[in-house]
């Protein structure tokens, strides 16, 4: 129905920068909030930032000042600018997007994940 594919991840130095971006695509009537997570190697998933349909954002105290989160919704597209990166970054970066979509008979909402992309940030 709906599919969430992330991109943008790498490997960079500490204070360096990457920018993510992961796009929707399917059956899609609209777009609600989006958001990305991160997971690293065994802690909990956690939030990083998240954006309204209305451009409201918010972030993980962690990150407040060197991330950015926007999107474009004309092309069902959420970005992630992450700069001053540090070591403690690292991690598998999840896309999340609350979906309203088409059935065939009206539509429904679900979240959606993407797969994740990995950033590791080195010291």
């Amino acid at each position: 129905q709906v599919q969430l594919v992330e991109s943008g991840g790498g490997l960079v130095q500490a204070g360096g920068s990457l920018r993510l971006s992961c796009v929707a695509s399917g059956s899609i009537f609209r777009i609600n909030d989006m958001g990305w997570y991160r997971q690293a190697p065994g802690k909990q998933r956690e939030l990083v930032a998240t954006i309204t349909s209305g451009t409201s954002t918010n972030y993980a105290d962690s990150v407040k000042g060197r991330f950015t989160i926007s999107r474009d919704n004309a092309k069902n597209t959420v970005y992630l600018q992450m700069n001053s990166l540090k070591p403690e970054d690292t991690g598998v970066y999840l896309c999340n997007a609350d979906v309203t979509y088409y059935t065939g008979r009206g539509v429904s909402r679900n979240p959606y994940w993407g797969q994740g992309t990995q950033v590791t940030v080195s010291s």
